[in-house]
């Protein structure tokens, strides 16, 4: 499969010839600074390209094959035996210096006594100093390119992480309860026998909740005012199923209209409190509060607690695990919770955000 070269590739590339151009330029730019002499600058700079051709064909060839297709691949002997060979190759150019080299008259060899050896060993410290050098070279492009490849892991891992993030948001903000639609539906069939009227305004109330819920919560943050709006009409469409022995309580006080927050946040807990707040036959009391304080951003919902028997899947307590899972999602080291049932039989919930970020 073909990779698709990316605009991070060309940097990266870039990057690398960026590099080494300024190291080929350092002893012709040093040279003319020295002399004053521009024509010495195109002899310095073939003097620096002799010595370092080896070593950056070495890189290049480690940084982008040898690299990602045998060392990070753990094939380490195919990776040992390509560099050997390319360094050996590379730098076959000091034995050749030997068989090359000018042809010695006989009687001078009695003059130059040992002259062989010496020249062996001069080609062989070249040939070693350079080997030396251009493994140093590889072991570098491995470095630099494990760097990278660290790098352009975690990136990704961030990105699939923030696509999951974002995936595991969109279906915790869905997760409202399908009975609460079939319910009202029922409710306000009934109401329409009763006041024509007032089951209009019901379905009038029913559409501005669907209509937002479907098409004003794709962002991540919303204005507090249609939140509000939301949670009232939800409020009210829920009252539909209340006897004249519950009393409902909803207060909202918020001062700054530019205010954002989560979208859905809170309504899985208004929903909560009717499942199990609202009983058929016994008083029943809801007091539902959002304000505003400085930087901070209160949620109350208190209500009397009828817990629901085995047989009524309802109020299973998913809609509390979910939006405590978005708070940490969302609001991550930013948020309270309070959640508990007083002695008289109120069960309590409290959240703190923090608005400033």
């Amino acid at each position: 499969m073909n990779k698709k070269i990316e605009n991070k590739d060309l940097w990266l590339l870039g990057a690398n010839v960026a590099v080494w151009a300024v190291v080929l330029l350092v002893l012709p730019l040093a040279t003319f600074l020295s002399t004053g002499d521009v024509t010495s600058i195109g002899t310095s700079f073939m003097v620096a390209w002799r010595q370092f051709q080896s070593s950056i064909v070495v890189y290049f060839i480690n940084f982008y094959l040898l690299g990602p297709y045998l060392f990070f691949k753990r094939r380490n002997w195919w990776f040992v035996i390509c560099n050997l060979i390319l360094i050996l190759g590379l730098n076959s150019r000091f034995f050749l210096l030997y068989f090359n080299r000018p042809n010695i008259p006989p009687h001078l060899h009695h003059h130059v006594p040992g002259m062989d050896s010496r020249m062996w060993i001069g080609i062989f410290s070249g040939f070693l100093m350079f080997f030396v050098l251009n493994c140093v070279m590889a072991a570098i492009a491995i470095g630099i390119r494990h760097f990278v490849r660290i790098r352009q892991i975690k990136q990704q891992l961030k990105e699939e992480k923030a696509k999951n993030t974002e995936a595991e948001l969109a279906w915790l903000k869905n997760q409202i309860n399908p009975h609460f639609l079939f319910n009202t539906l029922n409710n306000i069939s009934s109401l329409t026998q009763i006041d024509s009227d007032a089951a209009q305004d019901a379905i009038a109330q029913l559409s501005d909740l669907l209509r937002y819920a479907m098409y004003e919560t794709n962002k991540k943050m919303v204005p507090i005012d249609g939140e509000i709006n939301f949670m009232s009409n939800f409020i009210d469409l829920m009252k539909l199923r209340c006897n004249e022995k519950a009393i409902i309580n909803a207060k909202f006080d918020i001062h700054n209209p530019k205010l954002e927050v989560a979208p859905l946040l809170f309504i899985s807990l208004i929903e909560n409190a009717f499942k199990h707040g609202v009983s058929s036959n016994r008083p029943s009391n809801i007091d539902i509060c959002l304000k505003e304080e400085e930087d901070r951003l209160v949620f109350t919902c208190d209500n009397t607690n009828y817990p629901k028997n085995d047989t009524d899947r309802s109020g299973s307590g998913i809609g509390l695990e979910n939006t405590r899972r978005r708070l940490e999602l969302v609001y991550h080291g930013r948020y309270e919770w309070e959640q508990s049932i007083t002695s008289d039989n109120i069960y309590h919930v409290r959240i703190i955000l923090k608005t400033n970020q």
